[in-house]
């Protein structure tokens, strides 16, 4: 039986090491495909280190979301074919050749996106998409407030917001990376190493939502340059630091505090996941949203691609080429 070559963490906090193992058998219901990418994501970090908010007991083989070349269909299986790529996120497993999936949880990959592409769509279009239009209820017109905009999730929520017809203000740190973001369709940019940067986003005009993937002292700066009625979108915290809310703070200027984790929707909505990927691939195929790759790396430097996400030297994504 042909040997599977992963990427393991064999110990919580632990470096990635190199095994091989047989295959599984498929179950019914499951697909094994040959992984041709896998997107690497901040969360990636969280789960190697038992911090992420589904915690998996070493050992265990990382990377959330992966694109395949389907290689073979167990029992049950409706809908797919052998030879069809197919993108899906696993929530772990991706860093390796194959990997058995359920069949359920695969969408067949338009041809206007690549494997790389593809591979780390999923979790950053689909966290800004659902976090901006079904959480914040975004509306044409109004201003938005994007933290660590050249990042994974960040520079697809510039891009997103901007299409859904909003002022972009894009706080990221470095020329470099504020110029991504530009290009993404930010409309104001603004580095995050300014010492005054609450007076910074205050002076652009109202702020009706802040998107918020870094926490920390940078996210409690958007939080209290937010107009009335303003929406504070929690979606990660990529500083280390949770930032400290004031409830007294939110009465007096009615804003809200919106908490979106994409992941807690394959169990209690998948609906809605289906509907935001079935809008987002329109985009893609109609060529509005252009996924942005910065790095693509062989399975064997993995823990490089994890080291370019730890010390923020990608923008958009860092995928992972078996």
């Amino acid at each position: 039986m042909t040997q599977v070559k992963a990427m393991v963490v064999s110990d919580l906090g632990a470096k990635l090491v190199v095994q091989e193992s047989r295959r599984s058998p498929l179950n019914e219901g499951e697909i094994r495909l040959r992984v041709l990418a896998c997107g690497l994501n901040f969360a990636d970090l969280l789960l190697i280190k038992g911090q992420y908010q589904e915690r998996i007991a070493p050992p265990f083989v990382p990377g959330m979301e992966i694109c395949g070349l389907v290689e073979a269909l167990g029992a049950s299986v409706d809908g797919l074919k052998v030879g069809q790529r197919v993108a899906c996120v696993p929530g772990h497993g991706g860093l390796a050749t194959h990997l058995n999936v359920a069949g359920s949880i695969c969408i067949p990959v338009p041809d206007a996106l690549s494997n790389t592409q593809a591979a780390g769509f999923q979790i950053a279009y689909g966290t800004s998409h659902m976090a901006l239009a079904r959480r914040a209820r975004l509306q044409a017109g109004e201003t938005v407030v994007v933290l660590g905009a050249a990042g994974g999730v960040g520079l697809t929520a510039v891009e997103i917001a901007h299409l859904m017809g909003a002022r972009v203000i894009a706080v990221a740190r470095g020329a470099t990376k504020l110029d991504v973001a530009r290009a993404a369709g930010a409309d104001v940019t603004i580095d995050a190493s300014d010492p005054d940067l609450k007076g910074r986003l205050k002076a652009q005009g109202p702020v009706h939502v802040v998107y918020d993937a870094v926490g920390g002292a940078m996210g409690e700066a958007a939080l209290s340059a937010l107009s009335p009625e303003g929406r504070f979108l929690a979606i990660g915290f990529a500083s280390g630091d949770i930032p400290q809310v004031r409830l007294n703070h939110l009465l007096v200027k009615n804003i809200d505090v919106i908490g979106f984790y994409w992941g807690g929707y394959t169990r209690f909505n998948p609906a809605a996941l289906r509907d935001s990927m079935t809008t987002l691939l329109g985009w893609v195929a109609e060529g509005r949203i252009t996924p942005h790759v910065s790095h693509v790396l062989p399975l064997e430097q993995a823990e490089d691609g994890l080291e370019l996400l730890r010390s923020r030297k990608a923008t958009g994504k860092v995928v992972i080429t078996p």
